[in-house]
């Protein structure tokens, strides 16, 4: 599920491209779209098929605000930022540290890692740096503030893997996905507001490629990357996850024509070569039993 995940991301990608890229629509724009198209997808979904998901214990609303907010809305709007101001590679590389940074948890923790996951770190980092092909030369002339944001998106990954895993022994996915979704897209409808957005007047050919991205790269992945961490630690689901970049440059290489070097193939390689190593790791706990309410 995870890998299937990091496939949609990765293939999206390239439609995410294709609407910054000759639609020239703003990267906060598509986030807050992703999200509520992603969660009005789901409402009705939810309303026929599982009403009970809708439940919550009042003890854990400030759980889900804090992961709606800095989890899910701080990894989206950090990240897109970080890609207009350091270059799509770079903060690729940056936030893909994330796996790296909960393993460091996990042994601050008392729980050592295994040699064959700092194997699999190690090797999906190289190879996803191979894969960026470097970084943009305007990058240089980041401020502080741009390089903060950048490792802000792989510190605030790391804890969306961390605190969803938190969630998701107490609740289902499609409850997690309801409110963390709500909350996220609410919080970037109050920065831009849907009438804004609306007024832009973008042609039907965008709205349908919010559609694309709202259900291919936001709806089914987070489904199943929720159903693959329930099931996984979370340095396993993190590292899984870095598959989403071999993806997006084979892809921009078959559909967009952009050039994909030797290094880049090498980086591919590598970072396949780490998720084979963690998807043969023996799990350390059993699966979650959640409670479905």
């Amino acid at each position: 599920m995870i890998l299937a995940a990091a496939t949609l991301w990765g293939g999206t990608a390239t439609v995410a491209r294709l609407v910054f890229r000759d639609h020239h629509v703003p990267p906060l724009t598509l986030v807050e779209a992703r999200l509520v198209i992603a969660t009005v997808l789901l409402l009705p979904w939810m309303v026929v098929r599982n009403r009970r998901a809708f439940r919550v214990a009042r003890q854990d609303w400030g759980y889900f605000l804090v992961l709606g907010i800095f989890g899910l809305a701080a990894v989206q709007g950090s990240y897109y930022y970080s890609i207009s101001r350091l270059g799509v590679g770079l903060s690729i590389l940056l936030q893909y540290l994330a796996p790296a940074l909960i393993v460091l948890w996990e042994m601050a923790r008392g729980r050592p890692a295994l040699p064959r996951t700092i194997v699999a770190i190690i090797a999906a980092l190289a190879g996803t740096a191979l894969l960026v092909g470097g970084f943009d030369p305007g990058a240089l002339g980041a401020t502080p503030l741009d390089w903060a944001v950048g490792f802000a998106s792989a510190l605030t990954f790391a804890f969306h893997i961390l605190y969803s895993k938190y969630g998701l022994s107490r609740y289902s996915p499609l409850t997690v996905l309801f409110y963390t979704f709500l909350i996220a897209g609410t919080l970037w409808a109050i920065v831009t507001p849907p009438w804004r957005v609306v007024a832009a007047g973008y042609p039907v050919q965008v709205w349908l490629l919010f559609l694309v991205v709202g259900i291919g790269s936001t709806l089914l992945p987070f489904a199943l990357f929720y159903g693959g961490l329930q099931r996984l630690r979370p340095e396993q689901a993190g590292l899984l996850a870095t598959l989403e970049p071999v993806v997006a440059v084979v892809l921009a290489w078959v559909f967009l024509g952009e050039a994909l070097r030797s290094f880049q193939w090498l980086g591919a390689v590598l970072v396949l070569a780490s998720t084979v190593l963690v998807s043969f790791q023996a799990p350390r706990e059993t699966a979650i039993t959640t409670n479905r309410l």
